[in-house]
């Protein structure tokens, strides 16, 4: 079988998933791909920052009426391991499988894996602020943080901040490391977990990465898939929240994905909509004050966030080959951190304050 893999260069890696995708249409559908480039349609979806994605598509050779048959081919990503445990990942992806989440893992290869294609469409930008899109995610983020993993429920964000902190201080110049004050982290990140851990907050399954592209809607039933779970964990449901907020502010389908608007981060009133629909998703009723006590909680939230996503950027700007400017993107998470530190945490002692707050 002869496929046009366009883009894919990892040494015999088109040879391998031909067979790859030719075994999953054996075992799937019992089909014999036909062997020529004309009947499959290779497609390369846009907005990952991690990982190559592949829609992959053929005929169905049983019927000329029939549906095509498609799969998702996911190319992990130049040194990502830095960010997760690929094995910790597939049995997240397998066990969220087994319990009804996310598409079936059909196959794995040497750089990747084949997953079963879901019949939704992945959401855009502008879907986040319909107020009955938004609900609906708010209702499945509560069902995903109520999942029971096998995995102990400690909070992962302090050690996997400091961890990444590490790496991108390792893989930087002594200039970035000076730009982007990477020696001043490790105490940012002891102050925020003094100043936000509770013995009474929520933890819960998170996400972690919940950007509208890692989010499926199917238009018959409004059902709503997460997908995507290199970065899930368990964490404080109220940064998981945070970071659903701070993902309004991007769109990763522009002519410019790295840019951030955050004219775009959601007003009190949309926060307190997704909160309070997050709330009462299990048929309970929620009064205001606790609206407004997760509110504040996910606000302050945001600054790990912007912490997470700037280590994230430095150091996907220098192993990742993704067509994506991790370092400006990274540039304006921090910034936003300085930014939003002194308004969200009055109660704290501020001891470093971002070098162009003090120009101004």
């Amino acid at each position: 079988m002869a496929i046009k893999w366009n883009g894919i260069t990892k040494g015999n890696l088109a040879e391998e998933l031909t067979k790859v995708i030719g075994a999953v249409a054996w075992s799937e559908w019992g089909d014999a791909m036909e062997e020529s480039e004309e009947s499959v349609e290779v497609r390369r979806l846009t907005g990952a920052m991690t990982n190559e994605v592949y829609q992959i598509k053929w005929k169905n050779p049983k019927s000329s009426g029939a549906e095509d048959r498609k799969v998702v081919v996911r190319v992990y990503g130049e040194g990502v391991e830095v960010f997760f445990n690929r094995d910790d990942e597939i049995r997240t992806f397998e066990w969220l499988s087994k319990l009804g989440h996310g598409p079936r893992l059909l196959a794995q290869f040497s750089h990747g894996r084949v997953e079963e294609f879901i019949h939704a469409r992945t959401l855009s930008a502008t879907d986040l602020r319909d107020s009955k899109i938004s609900a609906l995610i708010a209702s499945k983020l509560r069902e995903f943080h109520n999942l029971e993993m096998p995995a102990p429920k400690n909070v992962v964000l302090w050690d996997r901040m400091r961890y990444w902190l590490s790496e991108a201080k390792r893989l930087s110049s002594p200039i970035d490391v000076e730009e982007f004050w990477l020696e001043t982290l490790e105490e940012e990140i002891n102050m925020l977990q003094r100043e936000l851990s509770k013995d009474s907050q929520l933890i819960g399954f998170c996400h972690n990465d919940l950007q509208y592209g890692n989010i499926m809607m199917d238009q018959h039933t409004s059902s709503i898939t997460l997908i995507d779970y290199e970065y899930a964990s368990y964490n404080p449901i109220a940064y998981d929240i945070a970071n659903h907020f701070c993902e309004m502010a991007a769109d990763y389908h522009s002519e410019t994905p790295h840019i951030l608007d955050y004219t775009s981060y959601p007003d009190l009133k949309e926060r307190k909509q997704f909160v309070r629909a997050y709330l009462t998703s299990t048929g309970r009723k929620a009064n205001e004050e606790e609206v407004e006590e997760v509110v504040e909680e996910a606000e302050k939230y945001t600054l790990p966030n912007h912490l997470f996503w700037g280590l994230w950027g430095i150091i996907s700007g220098h192993i990742n080959k993704i067509d994506f400017d991790y370092f400006e993107y990274a540039r304006q998470r921090f910034d936003q951190y300085w930014l939003r530190k002194p308004v969200l945490l009055v109660s704290s002692i501020v001891d470093h304050c971002h070098p162009t707050m003090n120009d101004s």
